[in-house]
């Protein structure tokens, strides 16, 4: 595409259109020290072979799953994904599909985002999915606002201390321009006490978010919680870990309302942090209040089964300012890539991967616990990730852990959040663990060996 520039006579007439005396006060609100104040300082070009070698040089210093043992937590997983997964995902009618915005020529798109919603509903107990949102920090803060279009209320929400903290601060960004307030309530224990919770609850909260396991990796009450959101005429909305469900009651089978989700352990691999999928799912009768695409299937006028985009007039390319959220895209490839895996898994696969990831967790748990200076932070049960204290420093273990090959973390320090309410101390010893059906027995007792063995101690000569 050429790049067609403005003369100065039409950049003139526009800032007069708006009423701006200057290009760079549109840029006023932006702070000082973020503007750039000349050209950036940039080295040179390079010929086409030498910048070739490198970025080869760059790509060899990545280290992904496939090299290393993960034990990574806080959100993101290293689960294994199906060869047939990536096989279906990259087909040219899949990967360069057209937008479903004319039904006509997307019947193959439309199809499987059905069956996404199909299998998800299925997998949360709940009457309505969407066709997918970007990740799980924008699906709970989405849920936010769907429970206050729903309940009329906007004065407060209410969060535990045991949601993501990065779900938390997605939240608070969203909602910093607006009147609504946001109350964090502590959970120094690793979950929620619900007679403190039911407290902080009053007629003018929304909803109550509650995160299950929780990003300790921690199992919450979550039955009681829901009901203590009811009593007040709040709706509950439930984060949970869509694996999880093989072994753990389903939200709607707990109370929820709104049910959210990350959905990168659905076949999605880690990849360095995104792109995601997020799911989110509610009872039947906020339909209208939901936001993102949702597919449903008719019959043409030749009577054959044919899918559209219903309800299309609550999204923002219709009501525009008035839209449930500015929302009106989905995740498609990847949410083909959850259809595709919850297909392949089926009732007894999910069960099976659910129970190879709990027995597995709670078997390295127990052995870390046995090393001298490492003890479980938080006496709850869990599914597949817990949160272990280690009195030399986490990062300590990290590091010893990393030289052998196995990747830990992260620390309860990386999260300013949890430093406040733990304390610095306990934030800088505590890290997070998780175990999922790739781990062998052979490979948790090769990290339980590798933490075993002194550190080496420097010389002190030259």
């Amino acid at each position: 595409m050429a790049y067609l520039f403005n003369t100065p006579d039409e950049i003139a007439a526009m800032l007069d259109a708006i009423g701006a005396d200057s290009i760079d006060e549109l840029f006023s609100q932006i702070p000082d020290r973020l503007q750039l104040d000349g050209p950036l300082d940039l080295p040179g070009g390079l010929s086409e072979p030498a910048l070739e070698a490198h970025l080869r040089q760059l790509a060899a210093a990545n280290s992904g799953t496939a090299a290393r043992i993960c034990l990574m937590g806080g959100g993101v997983y290293d689960h294994f994904i199906p060869a047939a997964v990536d096989e279906i995902a990259s087909r040219g009618e899949f990967y360069t599909a057209y937008t479903p915005y004319q039904a006509e020529a997307s019947q193959g798109s439309l199809q499987a985002f059905f069956e996404f919603q199909t299998l998800i509903c299925q997998l949360t107990g709940m009457d309505i999915s969407n066709a997918s949102l970007y990740e799980a920090g924008t699906a709970v803060s989405e849920a936010v606002f769907m429970a206050m279009r729903v309940t009329r209320r906007h004065g407060r929400v209410v969060v535990l201390g045991s949601l993501h903290p990065e779900y938390q601060q997605v939240l608070e960004t969203y909602l910093d321009n607006l009147e609504c307030q946001l109350e964090i309530v502590a959970t120094p224990n690793g979950f929620a006490d619900v007679s403190i919770v039911s407290e902080a609850l009053d007629d003018t909260t929304c909803c109550l978010v509650i995160q299950h396991p929780n990003f300790f990796g921690g199992l919450e009450d979550v039955a009681p919680l829901c009901q203590a959101a009811h009593d007040a005429g709040s709706l509950a909305v439930v984060c949970f870990d869509p694996l999880s469900l093989g072994l753990l009651k389903s939200p709607a089978d707990c109370g929820a309302d709104i049910a959210v989700a990350e959905g990168q352990a659905l076949g999605i691999p880690a990849q360095y942090g995104g792109p995601f999928l997020g799911l989110l799912t509610c009872r039947k009768e906020f339909v209208r209040q939901m936001p993102g695409r949702l597919i449903g299937q008719t019959t043409d006028r030749e009577g054959r089964d044919c899918y559209v985009l219903n309800l299309q007039a609550r999204e923002q390319h219709i009501r525009r300012e008035k839209a449930t959220s500015n929302i009106c895209t989905n995740q498609g490839l990847l949410a083909l890539r959850a259809t595709v895996y919850l297909a392949l898994l089926g009732r007894e696969g999910l069960n099976e991967v659910s129970q190879l990831c709990c027995r597995k967790a709670h078997y390295a748990a127990q052995r870390l616990a046995e090393l001298p200076g490492i003890e479980l932070m938080f006496d709850r049960p869990f599914f597949k990730e817990f949160t272990i204290r280690c009195r030399d420093g986490a990062k300590s273990v990290i590091d010893r852990a990393a030289a052998a090959g196995f990747d830990l973390g992260p620390t309860l320090a990386r999260f300013p959040r949890l430093t406040a309410s733990l304390g610095d101390a306990a934030a800088q010893e505590t890290l997070l663990v998780a175990v999922t059906e790739q781990r062998t027995r052979e490979e948790i007792d090769g990290l339980v060996d590798a933490l075993a063995t002194e550190p080496a101690k420097l010389s002190s000569q030259p």
